[in-house]
């Protein structure tokens, strides 16, 4: 093997990790991310480049960092970041995607998309403002979201003298609101993305500090517990007939480990038909016969009985069983500028399966901003949050998304426009 293809190997097989950021306006997001980009050595001359062409036409004094992730026109007229930017690099230790997502409230549904497949979340607090609405505001969503990681970047320390007392507060604030949300862990940086203090190299000026720098951190980040590896899920996608002469008897099925861990000789059954089997094998683009397969591998799996399985349907192990019903109750965001219609139908997005269903209830709405619960207005209207019953035309199979975030996630589309208009964790 060459030393080019050992190198390409090493890099396909990196650890993944995924992980957004937020805070309010003007907290630092794209700068944080421009910089962490710029100096980890993930930026190309051509992109500094331009950006620096950009500053200068801007009547800036620096390269402003912050161009990098925005990138749509009204966004660097305005100085705020609008849609959801992805942006990929790597180092040694690992591959990174981000997703820059705005601090607007107007643009909650967006923080919701970037956020949903997560392992961390960057929340930036402005050293001089401290903790403020939105901090509670994102935090909330990323809880919801279930994101395992949350990561408080104290940022613009260099504008409050880099002053420890200033960055002992700010932690205790936050870890006051955290007590009223569902959050795992929480790792507190001060940094200074305009300058660079402590977000790729350690900072001169804060030596009172002795954590990890937050590139550091990201590539620390212990991620593999991450993922269900307990309850065994594997929704089916497709099912796999070559009838060629060298694969006549052949009969797989494809799809994307949700949960749990499969193996050939595991007794599985077969929802929502019930069908009890075996597995016979395992198989994947380039390695049949696999011994195991996990999350979130994309594998075909054969039976050593012929039962009647077609795309929707899901193989669980025979003693872990997941819940199966047509009423749904869902944490949701709504995504749509078409207020929902209590009553009117949708289809659901289910892992693999798609049933039509009407909304049953409205059961509160939540003030993103101070957690209020409002039990007495029922109208929802773009970007707002709460809790509702679905009651569905079959029943789906699923856990609760505190449990697993493939099989308890849910997206409700419109049937005249074909839209997406709602995200849903099952409670």
């Amino acid at each position: 093997m060459s030393e080019f293809q050992e190198k390409q190997d090493g890099y396909l097989n990196m650890e993944l990790l995924r992980f957004t950021t937020a805070g309010s306006v003007d907290d630092g997001k794209s700068t944080l991310i421009g910089r962490l980009l710029y100096d980890s050595k993930a930026i190309f001359e051509d992109q500094l480049e331009a950006i620096e062409r950009a500053s200068i036409s801007k009547g800036e004094e620096y390269v402003n960092l912050a161009l990098l992730t925005d990138g749509l026109r009204a966004e660097r007229e305005q100085g705020i970041t609008i849609d959801v930017a992805y942006r990929y690099f790597a180092t040694p230790k690992r591959k990174f995607i981000i997703a820059d997502t705005p601090g607007h409230v107007q643009y909650t549904r967006n923080m919701v998309t970037g956020a949903s497949t997560a392992n961390a979340a960057i929340i930036l607090v402005d050293a001089r403002n401290g903790v403020v609405e939105q901090t509670l505001r994102h935090s909330f969503i990323a809880s919801l979201l279930q994101i395992p990681h949350i990561i408080v970047c104290i940022n613009k320390m260099d504008l409050v003298g880099y002053s420890e007392e200033t960055y002992e507060k700010i932690c205790r604030d936050y870890e006051g609101i955290t007590d009223r949300l569902d959050v795992k862990d929480i790792r507190f940086v001060p940094i200074s993305a305009l300058n660079g203090d402590n977000v790729v190299d350690r900072s001169n000026n804060m030596p009172w500090y002795d954590g990890p720098t937050l590139l550091f951190l990201l590539e620390h980040l212990h991620i593999k517990n991450d993922r269900n590896y307990s309850d065994a899920r594997f929704p089916v996608q497709y099912v796999v007939r070559p009838q060629s002469k060298d694969w006549h008897d052949y009969r797989g099925y494809a799809g994307r480990v949700a949960g749990g861990i499969f193996k050939p000789g595991d007794k599985v059954v077969v929802l929502p038909s019930g069908f009890n089997s075996i597995v016979k094998s395992i198989d994947m683009m380039g390695a049949q016969n696999m011994e195991v397969a996990f999350p979130p591998q994309s594998v075909v799996i054969t039976l050593n009985d012929d039962i009647d399985i077609s795309r929707g349907d899901m193989l669980v192990e025979q003693e872990n069983l997941p819940q199966v019903s047509q009423d749904i109750t869902v944490n949701f965001c709504w995504l749509s500028e078409k207020p929902m219609l209590p009553g009117a139908k949708y289809i659901v997005k289910h892992t693999t399966k798609e049933v039509k269903c009407i909304i049953k209830s409205v059961d509160y709405k939540i003030n993103i901003n101070t957690l209020e619960k409002n039990y007495d207005e029922k109208s929802v209207g773009l970007n707002e949050i709460g809790v509702l019953t679905l009651r569905t035309t079959q029943p789906l199979i699923f856990d609760s998304y505190k449990k697993n975030r493939t099989t308890g996630s849910l997206v409700l589309i419109d049937e005249g426009t074909n839209n997406t208009v709602c995200a849903g964790m099952i409670v």
